[in-house]
């Protein structure tokens, strides 16, 4: 045969080879034919890789590790990569690797929540490259985790409830956890608050387990191996009920008598009092009292003459009661004649309302209305001869300072009877005193006093700045801000007081603000250093009046509470400010304006 014709045939081989069988062949063979001139031989390798991929779980999170497997029979397997696509993307190579164990790390939080597949692909040395079937994973790094509130005021049994978010199926240790408010103390798990496996958790906390005071709550997520934590701050428990005691009205009872009562609570403080009588058939309330002083005026002439009983029961801000003990056997005889002055109040200014209640058997002839300047005796304001016995006070007709009252009842028979006497009540016509006070929330916490918030001092007239600090013009001036408890003054726990200092400690005369509130913690005082105080001159019907606004600074202490109960806040002015003509502010208390809510 012809050189030519060797050719001819070896081309119709390496055609049928190459058209009419399969790409890749299992079978291992070499085989020669030589021509002097002309040499044709098969190929070593005609078969791919197998290669596979192992599941890193139906859901990852954080780093993971992902492995392959490959082989080959014929020849070496020279690379494997793992590759890596969402669902409906593309595909991204994670490592490659020409050595076995086949395995790399995936980035998971690289990547967004969701489905993925992943595959291996493997090429041997001789070229062949497989892919393996795919596997899915669901990538899960984000999870939620909140804490429901359970209120600022609690006590007893509180429901607390935690919910878990964005989970996925991967299961979740939760927990509910407390401790003292401020990071003192160590978290305790709140007793039968905890779950495992589950996404919900709804409890019950035993708050008479521990003590009185401010708390913090979190809720604790553990799953696979990411904490979740949602906090909760400053809720305050109070168990304690409030300490309460029926003052003794006296007997026989006759007219409009005072019944009074006294009630504190060191803790969410007293929200409201009760005044009850009783004849033997049943309590009736005679008042209910939001503010101390608790007392109120009752008109015994109402009442059936008889033995009656007295008690007093007090409700703080977190529902706790307490009644007093029963003031029992006090008579009521209206039969006979009876007087007493109405209260006008412990400052009097300008024209004042004065009145009294009398009832008389006999028959009442006059009933007149009496006053007395420290040092001197009794005159009368008025005369009255009909219900109701009152009459106006001019005020600005007598010299400032300290008056007694009382009213003298004469029957129709000329006999008379002379009221207690109502002491120390202040006449206090002085052109500058205090206008209002309010608080202005800077937006950060409502219900706390953070840095930012403003009390605002609005005066009757014109201030002399330095009369209110040596040398101050009214510019902005730094100044501290001082924070007590009230029971470091005096004051039952939830009526904390405010006023301002210089750095040194000295007094700005700016006088100090009963915040009917509790804002610091128990036996805490709390100085806002740095914060600033700047007067503005206002015009109110034309007249121009001094606006002093002081800005709060950072408090000292992480001691500040949420205020827990709405209040009406009273300033009681310095009598060391002056106005322009050097004639000193009174020391009346104001009443801050408009409806009452949580200041700051």
């Amino acid at each position: 045969m012809s050189r030519s014709s060797v050719l001819v045939v070896a081309c119709l081989v390496l055609a049928t080879l190459s058209f009419g069988m399969p790409e890749a062949s299992t079978a291992s063979f070499t085989a020669r034919t030589t021509n002097p001139s002309s040499r044709i031989s098969s190929a070593a390798d005609w078969t791919p890789p197998v290669v596979s991929v192992n599941s890193p779980g139906s859901t990852v999170t954080g780093n993971v590790d992902v492995s392959a497997s490959a082989h080959d029979v014929d020849s070496a397997i020279a690379t494997v990569q793992v590759q890596v696509a969402a669902t409906n993307g593309s595909w991204v190579t994670l490592c490659t690797s020409s050595s076995a164990p086949y395995r790399c790390t995936w980035d998971s939080p690289a990547f967004a929540d969701g489905g993925y597949r992943l595959r291996a692909v493997a090429t041997d040395t001789a070229g062949y490259s497989a892919t393996s079937d795919t596997v899915t994973a669901t990538v899960l790094n984000t999870a939620v985790v909140v804490l429901g509130h359970p209120g600022a005021l609690v006590k007893a049994s509180v429901p607390l409830s935690a919910r878990v978010s964005d989970a996925g199926p991967r299961p979740a240790s939760l927990g509910i956890e407390y401790r003292l408010a401020g990071g003192l103390g160590p978290w305790t798990r709140a007793g039968g608050c905890a779950s495992s496996g589950a996404t919900v958790l709804d409890c019950t906390w035993d708050t008479t387990t521990v003590g009185s005071d401010y708390y913090d709550l979190r809720a604790i997520a553990v799953i696979g191996s990411t904490t979740y934590t949602d906090t909760v701050t400053d809720v305050l428990v109070d168990n304690v009920a409030p300490a309460v005691s029926m003052t003794d009205p006296g007997s026989p009872l006759r007219g409009t008598v005072t019944v009074a009562a006294t009630a504190v609570d060191d803790e969410s403080g007293v929200a409201r009092v009760l005044i009850d009588y009783s004849s033997g058939s049943g309590w009736t309330t005679a008042c209910t009292l939001g503010v101390a002083p608790f007392t109120c005026r009752l008109d015994t002439t109402k009442l059936a003459d008889g033995s009656y009983a007295f008690r007093a029961t007090a409700v703080d801000n977190a529902g706790n009661t307490r009644t007093s003990a029963t003031v029992s056997n006090r008579t009521v005889n209206n039969t006979v004649a009876s007087v007493s002055m109405e209260d006008p109040g412990a400052y009097l200014s300008g024209t004042v309302a004065l009145a009294a209640s009398a009832s008389s058997t006999n028959g009442i002839g006059s009933v007149s209305i009496q006053r007395r300047r420290a040092g001197s005796g009794f005159t009368d304001v008025c005369t009255d001869t009909t219900a109701p016995y009152s009459c106006s006070w001019d005020t600005t007709k007598e010299l400032d300072g300290d008056y007694d009252l009382r009213a003298v009842l004469t029957d129709s028979r000329g006999t008379t009877l002379t009221s207690d006497v109502l002491t120390g009540r202040r006449v206090d016509n002085s052109p500058l005193r205090g206008a209002d006070v309010q608080t202005v929330n800077a937006g950060t916490a409502p219900g706390r006093m953070d840095l930012g918030d403003q009390i605002v001092f609005s005066y009757t007239a014109q201030v002399a700045p330095g009369s209110v600090l040596g040398g101050w013009t009214g510019a902005a001036q730094s100044v501290n801000v001082r924070l007590r408890d009230g029971r470091l003054v005096g004051l039952p726990g939830s009526e904390d007081v405010l006023d301002v200092q210089t750095a040194a400690g000295k007094a700005v005369n700016l006088g100090s603000v009963n915040l009917r509130q509790d804002y610091a913690k128990k036996s805490k005082t709390i100085i806002y250093a740095g914060s600033q105080m700047v007067a503005t001159t206002a015009l109110v019907n034309g007249q121009p009046r001094t606006v002093v606004t002081v800005t709060l600074g950072v408090p000292s202490l992480s001691a500040v509470a949420t205020a827990g109960a709405a209040a009406t806040m009273v300033w009681t002015p310095s009598g060391a400010a002056t106005d322009l003509a050097g004639k000193p502010c009174s020391t009346a208390p104001v009443s801050e304006s408009g409806a009452t809510d949580k200041d700051f």
